[in-house]
């Protein structure tokens, strides 16, 4: 059996449903939710709550999400940071001796007795490595590391191995030589025992690299004398301030 509704109970029953809805400030912007019902099937319920902005997370250069270590320690009774690399703390210095702008306190990353070592020339002991990287600013018209990206390993307790892969730049008489090359660090107990730059990444030749030794001593005895007339013309490693 259908019931009808007369016109003027029909206009009741319509303005019954407006003030119900105006009554309870229903929005078309209002957020719907849906959750299962006892019955398993859909409970459809209407929230007039403002909606709260999830920022997605920031991306860093390696395409990571970045995370910010304020909001790591919410809800924990101590927060724990990352240590800071020791390539990290050591990139600038190299970059400031292979930018031919080196000062003394750039040289604190060495051990006494560390080397430095390259095609050209083999230092032995701090004043010999400053002597090499001081001579920069003689021969070259512009010199620096344009590119590079490091890796850092744990090899022993106390000792680290650090790659530098990287492209340096130089003009000399007007012409730019541009050159990719590969840093080999050796670090023990904070500090650099061992310097090592392998010029288009290629092992430097001595006699356990070449297939004749004495050919390979010959060669190592040259950039020793290089190294010795380098440290001669640099006043034996005085800092440019004490000249």
């Amino acid at each position: 059996m259908k019931i009808r509704l007369s016109g003027d109970l029909s206009r009741r029953v319509e303005e019954k449903v407006q003030n119900c809805l105006h009554s309870r400030h229903f929005s078309p912007f209002s957020s719907v939710s849906r959750t299962p019902n006892v019955s398993g099937e859909e409970d459809t319920r209407v929230s007039n709550a403002p909606q709260t902005r999830v920022d997605p997370p920031r991306i860093g250069e390696t395409g990571a999400a970045v995370t910010d270590p304020a909001r790591e320690c919410e809800g924990k009774g101590a927060c724990e940071f990352k240590q800071t690399r020791f390539a990290d703390t050591i990139m600038p210095h190299i970059l400031n001796l292979y930018g031919a702008c080196a000062k003394a306190n750039d040289f604190d990353m060495y051990a006494p007795n560390a080397s430095f070592e390259d095609p050209l020339t083999h230092a032995q002991g701090v004043k010999q490595i400053k002597s090499a990287f001081y001579s920069l600013a003689k021969v070259f018209g512009e010199s620096k590391i344009v590119e590079y990206q490091v890796q850092e390993s744990d090899i022993a307790p106390g000792k680290k191995e650090i790659l530098i892969d990287n492209k340096q730049h130089y003009k000399i008489m007007g012409k730019d030589i541009d050159m990719i090359s590969l840093i080999k660090l050796s670090v023990e107990n904070g500090k650099i025992v061992r310097h090592e730059d392998w010029w288009d990444k290629k092992p430097l030749r001595n006699r356990d690299t070449v297939s004749f030794p004495l050919v390979g001593r010959f060669m190592e005895m040259g950039r020793r004398g290089m190294m010795l007339a380098t440290h001669a013309m640099m006043g034996f490693g005085k800092d440019p301030d004490s000249h």
